[in-house]
Order: C-alpha cells, then structure tokens, then sequence
C-alpha cells in the first residue's frame, strides 16, 4: 500500500496557478502568503461566487472553493494551521494526514491532488521538512477511506533547482523500496527516512544558519552550507525574518539555543546576523563564523577564527572538515 502511494506522488515544476488538477490543498498560516496569496487573489479577482471571499480558515478548520476557472485547478482545499512559528516537521506531517482524510471524506472522487512543499520557504531544513511531508501522506494510508482515495498527488515547486533536490529525495525513498517486502510495511531503511521524519525531527541535532536571506546569497546556503551540514547527519535550518508569521524573535532564539552549531555568515555586513551571533555568544553557544573573501569585518568579529572562502565550492569544502571534528551528540 505504502509502494503504491508513492508510485503515485511525483514533483513538478510549475506555477501553482497554472497546474491543472482537481484539487489543490493550500496552508493558510493564519495570514495569507507565498502560494495560498496568490491563488486566493485569483480566486477573488476572477470568480463571481461570494465563497472566494470566505474568511480564511482559523487553525484546524478548512474550507473547499470551486474556483470556477480562475486558476487551473477545479477546487481548492485551504486547510488552516497555526502560524509559521508554530509549524515545524510534526505540523507538516499531520497537515499532510489531514488534507488527504478530508478528501477521502468530501471529495471522494478525486483522482489528482496538487500541494505545494511546505518549511523550506521559511527555514526549516529541506529534506526533513518534505520526508515529513511524504510520511503524513503515508499516515493516512491507514485509513480505509483513503486507501480508497489514492489519488495522484503532485508535490509543485516553481524553483527548478528546488524541484530536482525534492525530486532526488523522492526517488531515494522509492529505491529504498525493496520489491519483495511486505504489503504494507516499508523496510528499515526508508523507515528512517519517512517513519521518524516529523514523528522524530525534535530530537535530531540541528544547525541554526545566520546569514541573509537574498537571492544572490542562496547558493551559497543550499551548496555550500546546507549540503556539508546534511552530510555531516545534522539538520540545516534558518528563518526568513521578511516572512515569518508569529514571534520570529523566539523562534530563532529557541533554535539557537537548542542547536548544536550557529553558522554565521558575515558576508554583507547584515544587521540581522551580528544580532543572532551576539546572541549565541550570550547564551554560550558554539558558532562558527563565516565570510567571502575580501568582506570588511566589523571590529567586534576581527578578534574571532572565521572561516573565509573564495567561492562555494571552497566554502563547502572548508566547512565540511569543520564539521567532521565536532563532538559527537
């Protein structure tokens, strides 16, 4: 059954508001953003039914919008979750649970369902986050009603280097899949990946990322922070304080302090980092600073190591030995 599932999910690269499919399941984070933004203003500019008004849906409510040719998708399903500050792996996982129950319940019919992925936009760590996706959408195989379902389902992603990772992931976990296992049950390998993502993600070891959150400066987090810290076992998080819903502040003091490393990368001289460093520092936090080449350091850092690389590659390279000489958890 489990085989089954995943034989049927796939990623696609696409715009959101042009993939066609029967229903379309959307997060509404107690504040429109990102994705369900944009189809929400679709649905509100294009179609003449007062539904597509409906007030947005509090946390554990949801609401079913025909969308009247607005976007591509016939339906949408908005399911409403707490804010982002709240939404980690566990959420995720349940989210995922929870938007195929529904369907199997109102939508019985449905034969493709579209999402989008879910925490990596805001920082979580990126594998994680979708496993624990992947596993919420294998927690509802359970029921009777969904086995029914087994709909299609397409996991869209309109960044294309996002949509090779998450597809590579994907078909990790099916490789994993040994063709003589038994019904229903999925072998130990994938069992760590699927089973304990967002049933177990608290107690992996994480490391909290500082640096800025720009275009110019986002291969340098996926290639050459991201990757070492995925390599070395540890989970790689950051948060986006431009669109974090909830107290940002805590969240990111709360994952300070519960990381095992804060990685700061001073390039660009940003407010918001030497804020997060000092913050490590007060909280006795390990840190390890980073920076390009040729960056003018602030006088309170010149004082410190700090790890410089001449481009990613070097970067990836230098903090991947880094990492291989920290104490085991």
């Amino acid at each position: 059954m489990y085989r089954h599932l995943l034989d049927n999910l796939s990623v696609a690269h696409a715009d959101i508001l042009a993939f066609p499919c029967d229903v379309l399941v959307l997060k509404h984070a107690q504040s429109f953003m990102g994705a369900d933004s944009a189809v929400m203003t679709a649905l509100r500019a294009n179609t003449r039914e007062p539904q597509a008004a409906v007030n947005a849906p509090a946390s554990g409510e949801h609401v079913l919008l025909a969308t009247e040719g607005a976007i591509a998708a016939r339906f949408v399903l908005l399911i409403g979750v707490n804010y982002l500050s709240n939404f980690g792996y566990a959420e995720i996982r349940e989210f995922a649970c929870r938007a195929l129950t529904i369907l199997a319940n109102e939508m019985p019919g449905v034969t493709h369902i579209a999402m989008t992925v879910h925490g990596v936009g805001f920082g979580l760590d990126e594998r994680e986050a979708f496993m624990a996706q992947i596993g919420g959408l294998l927690d509802a195989t359970k029921s009777g009603d969904v086995r029914a379902l087994l709909a299609r389902i397409s996991v869209v992603e309109r960044n294309a280097d996002r949509t090779e990772r998450l597809g590579l992931i994907l078909k990790d976990t099916l490789t994993q899949l040994e063709p003589d296992h038994t019904p229903g049950a999925l072998p130990a390998q994938s069992a760590s990946l699927v089973v304990d993502a967002g049933a177990k993600s608290d107690l992996k070891p994480h490391v909290f990322v500082a640096m800025p959150y720009s275009e110019d400066m986002e291969d340098v987090y996926i290639f050459g922070i991201q990757g070492p810290v995925n390599s070395a076992g540890l989970l790689c998080e950051r948060v986006d304080m431009t669109t974090f819903t909830g107290n940002v502040l805590e969240r990111i003091k709360s994952r300070i302090e519960t990381a095992v490393l804060t990685i700061a990368d001073l390039t660009g001289d940003n407010a918001n980092v030497y804020l997060e460093v000092g913050y490590a520092w007060g909280r006795g936090r390990p840190t390890l600073l980073l920076a390009r080449r040729g960056q003018d350091l602030k006088f309170d850092v010149r004082g410190q190591r700090i790890l410089l690389y001449k481009n990613i590659s070097d970067l990836a390279k230098k903090l991947e030995c880094d990492l291989s000489q920290l104490p085991p958890e």
